[in-house]
């Protein structure tokens, strides 16, 4: 009985080193396509006079569909070299003979080696199982990262047909150069007066020398209602949800664009409305510690 199970346990082991692990079939989405979206989103946003919100959360999720597929194809090169170290050990290899292998002499020891032989055909097919799932997320992985980029084109095409309302708002606010003091526009100051004459604030941070979004050209400030990176809660929580409010309430008035707050952006420009935001990594990069507001 006991020779038996050992050969069982060398049928299942020639049968794992036998059947190939396929190559997965991963396409990468089209890198001159990426290229183009990439060219097309920069112009329209230069056209629209700032950064387009629902396009920048797009490209955020191409970069991460990209990075968790470099990640997973790392592992899946990792596992791939680990069965192939497996099908290659001294224990595996030449012809499958329970008597060669595992000799004779003490019955315990001969036990000991076909426990050993038994381990290492489960651990073979442990990683093969692994490898699978590896593929098949990769695979997945890689599917989103095409789609996403589909995304973005789609977005591109559908703020591209806004172009008419876009510059319709672009007319009536016109285009303000900077003033001398401290770097902001005039609609800039307006606004940042505004909101701090109204509700409590920690800090005010508006121009940012090198900046490239429109906290470089003065057409940005936060409104800070925490320190220290820490998230907005109770009254903090509730005077940052009643300053976003506000901009949004008295938007066409003051020339707002976007408001990012909480993890969501509202942008005028893409027909208004709150929209999530991907995880850019920490409290204040996610907006939840401050409202961010843009004008045009």
């Amino acid at each position: 009985m006991r020779s038996g199970r050992i050969a069982v346990s060398f049928a299942v082991l020639a049968m794992l080193l036998a059947s190939p692990v396929s190559q997965p079939a991963l396409a990468d989405p089209d890198p001159a396509k990426v290229k183009r979206l990439t060219k097309q989103a920069a112009q329209l946003e230069k056209l629209y006079r700032g950064q387009i919100q629902s396009l920048e959360e797009i490209k955020v999720q191409i970069k991460s569909a990209n990075t968790q597929t470099a990640r997973l194809e790392k592992m899946l090169a990792d596992a791939r070299g680990d069965v192939t170290a497996m099908a290659q050990t001294s224990y595996i290899t030449g012809p499958m003979d329970p008597s060669r292998l595992l000799g004779a002499g003490d019955p315990y020891k001969v036990l000991g080696r076909a426990a050993s032989l038994s381990y290492l055909t489960e651990e073979r097919a442990d990683q093969v199982k692994r490898l699978k799932e590896l593929i098949k997320e990769a695979k997945a992985s890689r599917t989103a990262a095409s789609e996403k980029v589909d995304k973005l084109e789609a977005e591109i095409k559908k703020m591209q047909g806004k172009r008419r309302d876009v510059q319709q708002l672009l007319t009536k606010f016109g285009f303000q150069p900077p003033t001398s003091g401290g770097g902001l526009t005039a609609r800039m100051i307006a606004v940042r007066n505004a909101v701090t004459s109204n509700f409590p604030v920690k800090s005010v941070g508006c121009f940012r020398a090198g900046d490239p979004g429109e906290h470089g050209k003065g057409r940005a400030c936060d409104f800070m209602m925490t320190l220290g990176g820490q998230m907005a809660s109770g009254d903090s929580a509730h005077w940052g949800d009643q300053i976003a409010q506000y901009l949004i309430d008295n938007g066409q008035q003051l020339g707002v664009m976007y408001i990012i707050w909480k993890q969501r952006y509202y942008d005028i420009r893409s027909g208004g409305g709150w929209d999530p935001m991907s995880d850019r990594g920490g409290v204040t990069a996610n907006h939840w510690d401050h409202v961010h507001v843009s004008v045009f």
